[in-house]
């Protein structure tokens, strides 16, 4: 199902379904303002399970990320020192993916690698998302390194190619080709591990 929302006022009713999708534990594709992103309830452990299977993640070597929709939620997840909610706070929301140390309330499938990723994209269509479910959303890019850069970027054509596997495609216009800057915060001076879209403001 492809469900069209507009990112400077995107309609209740349709945030709702979206909402009610991940609450079931369903799997949803939505625009951030890097790549589109597949996700799901980050605390549902089933879902989390079935998204790493599809995109080949090992979760034991790879960090997961989560979207939040502010940072007053942050410290609930990751630990984070207050240099580092500073540099978050002047470039959040924003294209960063900030690793940190995980805190208790993750599940144990984040726990694996004892660091999280924490994203607050610039995009109000998931943030909303995110608001409404009230816990963290689960985020990989829906990018695939042999696809052609349409799959990843037009909504319909994202639809052909998960629609099978997502239970709903947010249209929220074409995505952007640029992944997110990752900063690895987790031992004293933050450092870029992977340049992508924004410069980070230090």
């Amino acid at each position: 199902m492809i469900v069209k929302l507009y990112n400077e006022n995107p309609n209740p009713r349709e945030i709702e379904k979206v909402v009610s999708v991940l609450r079931d534990g369903g799997i949803v594709i939505y625009p951030t303002d890097t790549l589109y992103g597949m996700g799901c309830d980050a605390l549902n452990v089933r879902a989390v399970e079935k998204i790493c299977d599809l995109k080949g993640i090992n979760p034991q070597k790879s960090n997961l990320s989560i979207i939040c929709n502010d940072l007053s939620i942050i410290s609930e997840y990751a630990k984070v020192s207050t240099p580092v909610f500073k540099l978050m706070k002047r470039n959040l929301p924003g294209p960063f993916t900030f690793i940190l140390p995980t805190t208790s309330s993750l599940p144990k499938i984040y726990k694996n690698k004892k660091t999280v990723g924490i994203r607050i994209p610039d995009n109000n269509i998931v943030r909303e998302i995110v608001a409404q479910l009230g816990n963290p959303v689960l985020s990989t890019s829906v990018k695939d390194d042999n696809d052609e850069m349409e799959y990843t970027t037009d909504p319909e054509l994202i639809h052909e190619k998960w629609g099978e596997i997502a239970d709903i495609v947010i249209d929220g216009g074409f995505g952007g080709v640029e992944p997110s800057t990752v900063v690895d915060c987790t031992s004293g001076e933050p450092e870029i591990i992977r340049q992508g879209k924004g410069t980070l403001n230090f």
